[in-house]
């Protein structure tokens, strides 16, 4: 069994050792377990902020994401409204001028029909006054006579 006088060294030493813990240690150990304490409920506290502004940028974001939709929509559709447009557009100017060029086809078949009707008229006439003149080759001696009694006979037969 120890000595009593070793219990009573070891009972100072180790109330000194408090002591002096006391005096020196225990206060900066208590303040840095709060510096750390408050660090920690600090570093929450903002862990905790950073996490709803995130929610907030999140909600932000979805936000700016469908206002972009709705433009990219917007944009689309007025796109195809002048795409639309344009199309219509080009149509009726491209049927007018196929309406100009039918038109001008059928003014340009008339002039030629009447060209035609003209040319086949004059030749009729040709034909008719050399029949005449075979035929009447005694009768009509007479150039003049021949031509005016072709063009009467053309008038009654009336070509249009």
């Amino acid at each position: 069994m120890p000595g009593i006088g070793l219990i009573f060294w070891m009972t100072l030493t180790f109330v000194l050792l408090l002591i002096i813990l006391k005096k020196f240690a225990w206060k900066p150990i208590l303040d840095s377990i709060k510096e750390r304490e408050h660090k920690i409920s600090h570093s929450l506290a903002m862990a905790k902020q950073t996490q709803e502004e995130m929610k907030r940028l999140k909600a932000d974001n979805e936000k700016l994401l469908k206002e972009a939709r709705a433009e990219r929509d917007t944009i689309l559709r007025e796109a195809n409204k002048m795409k639309d447009s344009i199309i219509n557009e080009a149509k009726s100017k491209a049927q007018t001028e196929a309406d100009r060029i039918v038109e001008a086809a059928r003014q340009n078949i008339e002039s030629e029909k009447a060209a035609a009707i003209a040319e086949l008229k004059n030749q009729v006439a040709d034909l008719t006054i050399e029949v005449a003149e075979k035929v009447l080759g005694a009768e009509l001696s007479d150039k003049a006579k021949q031509t005016s009694f072709a063009e009467k006979q053309l008038e009654k037969l009336n070509f249009n």
